[in-house]
């Protein structure tokens, strides 16, 4: 069952806008993490069903930082979607080689955001589709 879910991110405003579409929308539990270095030590801890994290990210990349989750055995199996600006097919299709579950394309609408979370985890293997989300709040 999808509960909790970490959202790595670090821009302070994406945050917020994630936080309150999960929490208050989609009633999810749920931790930010500033970085990727952050996210791997509260991931242990915090034990999400889901992660998503930032592609784009100073220190730390997203593709670094999964690379990293993946080897911590409390983490190593949890779905991963990426979250970024960069929507071109061969981006996503590279960030969907990962490892990664899907790749949700920013600016993102608050609104629908749990709704295609929950449909991300429903149906694990999902087409790649970049038109599905709104100009809603700016990314990066």
């Amino acid at each position: 069952m999808l509960n909790k879910i970490l959202s790595v991110e670090d821009d302070p405003d994406i945050q917020e806008v994630t936080r309150l579409a999960l929490e208050n929308v989609g009633g999810f539990t749920v931790k930010i993490c500033g970085s990727g270095a952050e996210a791997l030590k509260v991931a242990p801890v915090f034990k999400p069903d889901l992660i998503l994290l930032d592609a784009m990210m100073p220190g730390m990349d997203g593709p670094e930082t999964l690379h990293a989750l993946r080897q911590l055995p409390e983490v190593e199996e949890t779905p991963i979607v990426f979250m970024t600006a960069k929507v071109m097919r061969s981006e996503i299709e590279r960030f969907k080689q990962l490892t990664t579950r899907d790749v949700i394309s920013k600016p993102f609408d608050p609104l629908s955001l749990p709704d295609q979370i929950r449909e991300i985890w429903s149906h694990p293997q999902t087409e790649i589709d970049t038109t599905r989300n709104s100009a809603v709040i700016a990314g990066k």
